[in-house]
Parts: C-alpha cells; sequence; structure tokens
C-alpha cells in the first residue's frame, strides 16, 4: 500500500484540516495510507509583531517547503488565504477543498452580547481593520497573534471587547457557539482564498489519490481571488480583499482596492465566464485601482 506523509503546522486548526486531507485520501478507492507529520513554522514562533513586519505569509509555509523539497512529506495542508500569491513550480498547488463558510465573524466575551468600546476589538489584518471602520466607526482595533484557542483565551480574560476571525476556522474547531455575529461578504470582504484548504506538492508527483478530493468550484473560485491579489501585488502587509461565487457557469466576483500611498480604497464587482477566472481577477482589479487613481485625480 503506498504511504502519502502529510506536512502539517501543529496549530489544532491546521491539525484538524491535514485530518479532512487525510480522511479523503484514505477514503479514495487509491489504496493509499497517509501519515500527518507536523512541525512549527517561523510565523507559528514569532507572535509579539505582526506579520507585516516579520515577513508576511510565507512565514508560515518556508517550514513545510523544505519538508517537501527534501522528501520528508510528501504534500502539505495549507489554509489558501495563508499561502503566498507567487508558488514556487517547483511545488504547485495540486487540489482545492470545497470551501467551507467564507465569512468573517465577530466573537463576543463569554457571558456577553454586545461590545464593551471601552476595549478594543482584536483583530490583526489591516483589511479587516480597513472594513471595520465602516461599520463600527467608534471602535479601536488592536492586533492579537495566536492560535485559536490562544486569541479566545485573551478575549474572555478581559483584554478585548471583541475579535474578528474567520468563520471556517472556528466551524472546522467545533467552535461555532462561539460566533456571535457574521460578516456578509458585501460588508466585509473575506482574504483571498478564506475558507479553502490548499494540498501542496512536488511537480511531476502521481496526485490522482486527491481526484475525489479536489473541488472544482473552488479552483474557480480560488483562481480569480488570486489574480486578483497577485495583480495588485497585495502582500500581508495590504488590505486587498477578494471573494468569487460560482453561479453555474459564471463566476462573480467581490474585490476591494487599498492605494497604500493615498490611503483611498475602493470596492467593486465584476461577473464572467468561470474558464476566464484569471482574467476576471486582472480585470476587476484594474478597474478598481483606475477608479481610486482617477477620485487621487479629482483631489488634486
Amino acid at each position: 500500500m503506498r504511504k502519502i506523509i502529510i506536512g502539517s503546522r501543529e496549530s489544532r486548526l491546521a491539525v484538524v484540516q491535514s485530518e479532512m486531507v487525510k480522511k479523503a485520501i484514505e477514503n479514495s478507492g487509491n489504496g493509499v495510507e497517509a501519515e500527518i507529520c507536523t512541525m512549527k513554522t517561523t510565523g507559528d514562533k514569532i507572535l509579539d509583531r505582526t506579520l507585516d513586519k516579520i515577513g508576511g505569509k510565507g512565514l508560515f509555509v518556508k517550514e513545510l517547503d523544505k519538508a517537501l523539497l527534501d522528501k520528508r512529506t510528501d504534500i502539505s495542508v495549507h489554509s489558501l488565504k495563508d499561502m503566498p500569491m507567487e508558488v514556487s513550480e517547483e511545488l504547485p498547488l495540486l487540489a482545492f477543498s470545497k470551501r467551507e463558510d467564507p465569512r468573517d465573524v465577530l466573537v463576543l466575551p463569554k457571558g456577553t452580547d454586545t461590545l464593551d468600546k471601552t476595549k478594543p476589538i482584536g483583530c490583526s489584518s489591516l483589511r479587516r481593520i480597513l472594513q471595520l471602520k465602516e461599520l463600527y466607526p467608534d471602535m479601536e482595533c488592536k492586533s492579537v497573534r495566536g492560535n485559536v484557542q490562544t486569541r479566545l483565551a485573551k478575549l474572555d480574560s478581559g483584554e478585548y471587547s471583541g475579535l474578528i476571525l474567520a468563520a471556517a476556522g472556528l466551524k472546522r474547531l467545533g467552535l461555532k457557539n462561539r460566533i456571535s455575529r457574521y460578516f456578509e461578504p458585501e460588508e466585509m470582504i473575506p482574504a483571498a482564498g478564506q475558507g479553502i484548504l490548499a494540498v501542496q506538492g512536488r511537480r511531476g508527483e502521481d496526485a490522482g489519490y486527491l481526484t475525489e478530493f479536489a473541488s472544482r468550484e473552488s479552483l474557480y473560485a480560488a483562481t480569480a481571488e488570486r489574480a486578483f491579489v497577485r495583480f495588485l501585488d497585495g502582500g500581508c502587509s495590504s488590505p486587498v480583499a477578494a471573494h468569487a461565487v460560482l453561479k453555474g457557469e459564471e463566476l462573480f466576483l467581490l474585490g476591494l482596492y487599498y492605494d497604500e500611498k493615498t490611503g483611498n480604497y475602493e470596492k467593486g464587482d465584476k461577473t464572467g465566464s468561470a474558464k476566464d477566472a484569471e482574467e476576471l481577477g486582472i480585470s476587476l482589479a484594474k478597474e478598481l485601482r483606475s477608479r481610486c487613481e482617477k477620485r487621487q485625480e479629482g483631489r488634486a
């Protein structure tokens, strides 16, 4: 029997997600068994600074990439939203999972049902902070790092009035009951790839055991969202956002572009053929950047 070693971050959420992939592989009927190999990434170790100060999203994949290249593992499982927009040709993304709930959510301290305006909202993402200012203009935001359980412990101990987290992670951890409010994508556009798991492997190796796991819908959505962000060079420090939904053979894409020089930002949407997902992402990115530039020219 063929054995596949799955590389995973060692947080509880990462392991749960890797276990989902392990189960899908072993249930694929390809006679493959899987084993999970966990490791701590640089991004998991440095918790006293925001990601844009220490090197961005690549810090969550570096150790996993090295394990793949050294052939200590065969595939890696990532939250797609944590993946850099540029991926090595040697280590391609092989499959995308069916998407879990892509929305951002508000989590309040246990036993409360309203935000305490004397305390900050815990949120490290500039993308979320920018959009939160529209929803809660009188609330302060303060960075919070660490895994989901660590953040919840800080919330419940009284450090924050609330947290903004991804619904997908909470649901996968069985913590749906902690969600106080869902933000619809039109209110708070999610990060590109939010709710989707990505499986990464080595170029040229047979990955037929992932056929049943791979989602066509997620492939189209991820392609459009990542093309949008990549075109705008949106890294971890840039609050660019994108969310796509497949409707029949058409893809509906929401996007947010932020101009770091001026502080202006634009939201917009575009619909196109799912087969042209990458072109759709680039087209909306160009449109929103152009609108931002014209607005600035109008102020000059």
